[in-house]
């Protein structure tokens, strides 16, 4: 059979090539390194934008990271991107923003449980006016974090002119200046010219900004059980928590009180069936 032997040239490789690793620490760890058991990371979760990334670790700690090439055209001019069919691939970025301790260990005296700080569960809440809330969970305790950008503060030199000082507030009144000597704790004065000869530190808002977390409520004493599941409901304001046997409705506000919606406990600890997962799956409440 004639015929003509066509040889076809190989698809052209991606510039960018995404290369997958199989890794719970963070940076590059040797064969040999030993790897401590608190910076094993224990839960991952993105926003519902993925824009954001939280990870948690066995230590308790949190670390958020935020997506860098948020932009869509990827710097490509608009004529261009007028011609495209597609917008051309390119591979997320997260930078690291912050991190803070969400969970200590803890002790349970009652039931001589020593409960772990490990972040089993994390979960990301709507966000308001730039800020962003999320909710960690060990095997007991579920805690509510909001983390917004604040300016920082910081203290450009130790200035030791009076006129200079007196941005921080003025050291002692010009009226009483004359006829009074500061005191001290112990009794002792200081004459008004070494008040004049101390160093004072200058506070410098700068316009730079860090991200700052801080828990707005703690939920405790609510499971008998590990918590295996949070799960945040579209209103907004509630979320659910889970262990094995139970469920429990909470309101974001309320922090002492919640409800018991599933119970599952038999009467029989011989029949028990356990739940291992739990999530509200509304759209719209």
């Amino acid at each position: 059979m004639n015929g003509t032997l066509v040889q076809e040239s190989p698809a052209p490789a991606m510039s960018e090539t995404l290369e997958w690793k199989f890794s719970q620490v963070f940076g590059e760890k040797t064969v040999d390194e030993e790897v401590q058991d608190v910076d094993i990371i224990s839960a991952v979760e993105f926003d519902r934008t993925g824009n954001h990334l939280a990870t948690g670790d066995h230590g308790g700690r949190i670390v958020l990271f935020g997506r860098a090439d948020t932009t869509t055209d990827h710097g490509v001019p608009r004529k261009d991107l007028e011609q495209m069919d597609c917008l051309p691939t390119r591979h997320p970025e997260f930078h690291y923003k912050t991190e803070f301790q969400s969970h200590e260990p803890e002790f349970d005296y009652l039931r001589s449980l020593e409960i772990k700080e490990k972040i089993n569960k994390i979960r990301w809440c709507q966000t308001a006016n730039g800020m962003v809330f999320l909710l960690s969970a060990n095997d007991k305790t579920i805690k509510f974090w909001k983390v917004q950008e604040k300016k920082i503060k910081k203290v450009s030199h130790m200035d030791a002119t009076p006129t200079h000082a007196m941005r921080n507030g003025p050291l002692i009144d010009s009226s009483t200046s004359n006829s009074c000597k500061p005191c001290m704790k112990n009794g002792a004065s200081i004459p008004y010219e070494g008040v004049q000869s101390l160093h004072f530190p200058v506070v410098v808002t700068n316009h730079e900004t860090s991200p700052v977390a801080r828990c707005r409520r703690v939920y405790a004493h609510a499971h008998d059980y590990h918590i295996n599941s949070i799960s945040n409901n579209s209103d907004g304001e509630t979320f659910i928590s889970a262990d094995d046997l139970r469920i429990n409705l909470w309101n974001l506000e309320i922090s002492n009180q919640c409800f018991n919606i599933v119970d599952v406990k038999p009467a029989n600890m011989e029949d028990l069936t356990g739940r291992t997962y739990s999530v509200l799956r509304s759209i719209s409440c």
